[in-house]
């Protein structure tokens, strides 16, 4: 469930907690403007995010307060656990409060250090806070998904960093002090009682915004040293003098003058925009595993030449996964436009830029008749532009180069509004072109940042058979990176999807399931699945005779079982009886599935174990437990083990 959407039977104390998240969602969705602008959008995401832990703990809670089985809060934690809750719920009505006084903060009052610097405190204030809080819970005593588990791990890790930026570490005392006033007075610096509190944050530091010239550099480090009020406020603050040119001027000094002068119009790049190790404009920026941007084929070729650490931080990398960083990229080519600077391309000189950083020449007449192909795709001509929009589809399929060149040209804006043709043979033919320029990671963002995902899901809506199915595969290929699963789950794709599971042919029914299982890997999308009817589906995959995707259905399940709504609906769907009957007779992964659901079903649920017991389902775990596979193992020796403390009770 999305931080915004409305929950329901939402009792007990995660209800105040979940309600902050959805006020500061709220004020999100309005929009931030003014100087905290980034640090106002930054603190909403993560905030929103946490919706999904609380959902999950309130959800065990409950299950725990029902007397049902297992692991979960007991009564003796009750205490602590209304102790964790409470230090979340405190910080979150911080973060509440700051992200709507900062986005009504004054702009004429920019220059006010007092002011400036009080809500820069706030903001590590409440970060540190929040940071605290998630440090604190007992996560061991919830029934917490792995998936929701590896997003907290991630939104602690982002505030740790904001933390850093915003002046180290804290102390406490202090900190409760400024939590505790209001955020409309300002701090004075110049007071012996703040003393303290300004140097703890070394406000000294914190950089001012200059409306005027945008940016402001150091005069300290240089020309070329550029630095972000909000992005960066541990920075140096620029003085008043800062790049000027000098006052004095002698007759020999003229050219020199002007040559300075023309170095200022140009504008500076600022240091969030260039790769920490080739310290160029970065083209295609990607964040790896400790939060750090690089441009990805520069971080590529350090992975592969065997490093494990960042080159940035030297810390370890927990994996080598690159995440394309779509927001950055954005801000850059928005940056490139407005300064009117030629965008940093992978096409450079006749040679294209893989993404191992290597180069491949390319002639310049491929470059040329590829260039014109993409120009014929405008072409007033319905004639000409299917003959261009068949020959991209042709072109897109056959190799990476192409995948390349094509979007290097500007041939994916075009295609995406291409999608929306009222010719069908059109429409086909950009959708499967889409998705073969998807193929290539790199492209990925190309399609996302073209807004292409609704034109998709018309497609998927109304379009043919053939077109339908090449829009489920698309959009699998777009959710393959874990930020696209929430754009895509928001995007209404999901009942659309699960239309195409039910009726659409034996190959969209399977492009339909293999994009149905990426996005429900996001747990927010598990709930659209269900109210999309999606357990009816597969529960008629599993029973047909004539079913082929018996593995399919089973893998979703599997996914979905982690999510309380979707237990629910499995189980009154009476899909245990199914289930059991397939690890009685089942194939050996379908029994491993099988057992694996039956678990996440059964676990701290005496109804459904003694649903289970009654079936008979003890002899085909048993024997599950001694043969199957080394997963089914342990899932059926899970499973036994609840049997026979149900039956101790």
């Amino acid at each position: 469930m999305a931080a915004g959407e409305t929950t329901a039977a939402e009792d007990g104390a995660t209800a105040a907690p979940l309600r902050l998240i959805r006020d500061v969602a709220r004020i999100s969705t309005a929009g931030f403007s003014g100087v905290f602008k980034k640090d106002c959008a930054d603190l909403a995401r993560r905030v929103s995010l946490l919706a999904h832990l609380l959902e999950e703990i309130r959800d065990s809670k409950k299950i725990q307060e029902n007397g049902e089985v297992v692991v979960g809060p007991t009564s003796s934690s009750s205490s602590s656990y209304l102790s964790y809750i409470s230090d979340v719920t405190v910080a979150l009505q911080a973060a509440k409060r700051l992200v709507s006084a900062a986005n009504n903060f004054d702009d004429s009052k920019v220059s006010s250090n007092g002011a400036t610097k009080k809500f820069f405190f706030q903001f590590q204030c409440v970060t540190w806070k929040l940071e605290k809080a998630l440090t604190n819970l007992p996560y061991d005593d919830f029934d917490i998904s792995e998936e929701v588990q590896e997003q907290v791990d991630l939104i602690r890790a982002q505030l740790r960093r904001a933390t850093e930026r915003y002046g180290g570490p804290l102390n406490s005392t202090l900190l409760c002090r400024a939590l505790s006033q209001p955020l409309d007075k300002e701090i004075n610096p110049f007071h012996p009682s703040n003393r303290s509190l300004i140097d703890c944050l070394h406000v000294e530091n914190i950089g001012i915004i200059d409306h005027q010239a945008g940016l402001k550099s150091s005069p300290s480090q240089g020309n070329g040293s550029v630095h972000h009020a909000v992005d960066d406020v541990d920075k140096k603050e620029s003085s008043s003098n800062d790049i000027s040119a000098p006052k004095d001027s002698s007759d020999g000094a003229d050219i020199e003058k002007l040559d300075e002068n023309k170095k200022l119009d140009s504008p500076i790049i600022p240091d969030d925009f260039l790769c920490p190790i080739s310290l160029e404009l970065m083209r295609d920026p990607v964040i790896v595993a400790t939060g750090q941007t690089y441009e990805r084929s520069y971080i590529q070729r350090w992975i592969d030449c065997g490093n494990t650490t960042c080159p940035k931080t030297q810390q370890k990398l927990r994996h080598v996964t690159l995440t394309p960083n779509y927001v950055l990229r954005s801000l850059i080519s928005q940056w490139c436009t407005k300064h009117n600077m030629e965008q940093p391309t992978l096409l450079t000189n006749g040679r294209i830029k893989t993404s191992d950083g290597s180069f491949r020449h390319v002639s310049a007449d491929i470059i040329s008749s590829v260039g014109t192909l993409v120009r014929s795709l405008s072409s007033r001509s319905l004639d000409e532009q299917r003959a261009a929009v068949s020959e991209i589809r042709s072109l897109s399929k056959r190799s990476t180069e192409n995948r390349i060149l094509l979007a290097e040209l500007g041939a994916i804006p075009i295609l995406v509004n291409m999608l929306t043709s009222v010719d069908c043979l059109i429409q086909d033919n950009a959708v499967t072109s889409i998705l073969n320029l998807s193929i290539y990671d790199n492209n990925k963002g190309l399609i996302m940042l073209a807004n292409a995902i609704p034109s998709i899901v018309q497609v998927l809506r109304s379009g043919s058979n053939e077109a339908k199915e090449n829009s489920a595969a698309t959009l699998f290929s777009l959710s393959l990176a874990d930020e696209n699963k929430i754009i895509i789950g928001a995007s209404g794709a999901i009942p659309e999807l699960v239309d195409l599971l039910k009726n659409g042919s034996s190959r969209g029914k399977k492009d339909a399931a293999t994009a149905l299982f990426n996005l429900c890997i996001y747990h927010g999308n598990k709930g659209r699945a269900v109210r999309a009817g999606i357990i009816t589906a597969l529960l008629k995959m599993l029973t047909e005779s004539s079913s082929v995707m018996v593995d399919e259905a089973l893998t979703i399940l599997s996914v979905l079982s982690t999510h309380q709504e979707a237990k629910a609906a499995i189980v009154k769907a009476s899909t245990i009886p199914v289930l059991v009957d397939l690890v009685r007779t089942g194939l050996p992964r379908n029994k491993e599935n099988a057992c694996a659901i039956l678990l996440s079903l059964c676990k701290r649920d005496k109804e459904n174990l003694a649903c289970l017991s009654r079936l008979g389902g003890v002899i085909p775990l048993t024997e599950l437990a001694k043969n199957g596979t080394e997963r089914a193992k342990r899932k059926a020796s899970s499973l036994l083990e609840n049997l026979r403390k149900l039956q101790q009770l």
